[in-house]
């Protein structure tokens, strides 16, 4: 099996040094092309108005200057184009990507950049400052994503459809167990503006996020880590809302 990996952390990232080790679990094949400099919140965007720059690692890892999508095109359509991945795993973020972050994440859309290209793809994430710590346990998914991956490779899914596991804030051992969830959805107002003055009296603005629990319903991406679970949440490209879509054809007609 040859396993292609991405982030959107960057190339220098601990999660990618996690991932590593879990990919080499599974195969001796493993490929890693990922972003030059952090890519958080890049989305599935494509670089198209400038060049795309690349820098080999050494002989299986490759930096790209753009967005974890472009990372998995570059490598599936230009270093591994004489044979193919068989597997794309994105991550481990520094960070759940539940709820609405699937929109904004770059673990998700280099994941879903290797469903588009048919290849089988996971997001990987881990949780982390639920606890009220601020310790990054990459241990947990180091132990956990392997079997995990192995076990659903084992079954029959079309490409087109992205698993997006998320790994709790927990210690390997205290992991309460897997739940097969849905996308949740935070309650409002947990992303603010802060106003901060530069030293010419300029002023400038951070997106800031609020690191607190939202009220979860049951079998959600939330209510699974907020128990201590691991999430497993399968993704796909289709966004049309079916109800709606069904409202709309009763109204406008065929």
């Amino acid at each position: 099996m040859r396993i292609l990996l991405t982030n959107d952390d960057g190339i220098d990232a601990p999660g990618l040094h996690a991932l590593r080790q879990i990919a080499r679990e599974l195969s001796d094949d493993v490929w890693v092309v990922a972003p030059e400099t952090n890519q958080s919140g890049a989305s599935h965007s494509l670089t198209l108005h400038e060049p795309l720059r690349m820098r080999q690692l050494d002989e299986r890892a490759y930096a790209v200057r753009g967005t974890p999508t472009d990372c998995v095109i570059m490598g599936v359509r230009h270093l591994l184009k004489d044979k193919l991945p068989t597997l794309v795993l994105s991550g481990v973020n520094r960070g759940a990507n539940m709820a609405e972050d699937v929109t904004y994440s770059g673990t998700i859309a280099g994941a879903f950049e290797g469903s588009i290209l048919g290849i089988r793809s996971f997001a990987l994430s881990l949780a982390w400052g639920l606890s009220g710590q601020g310790t990054l346990r990459w241990e947990t998914a180091i132990a956990h994503a392997p079997g995990l991956i192995r076990k659903l490779l084992a079954e029959e899914w079309d490409a087109s459809t992205v698993m997006n596991i998320n790994f709790p804030d927990c210690a390997p051992d205290a992991v309460a167990g897997i739940a097969v969830t849905e996308q949740g959805r935070r309650d409002p107002g947990l992303l603010n503006i802060d106003e901060r003055t530069d030293t010419w009296g300029t002023p400038y603005y951070w997106l800031a996020f609020q690191r607190r629990r939202s009220n979860a319903a049951q079998g959600t991406d939330l209510w699974a880590i907020y128990s201590n679970r691991i999430s497993i949440t399968p993704l796909y490209l289709n966004l049309t809302h079916r109800p709606m879509h069904a409202r709309l054809t009763d109204l406008f007609g065929e």
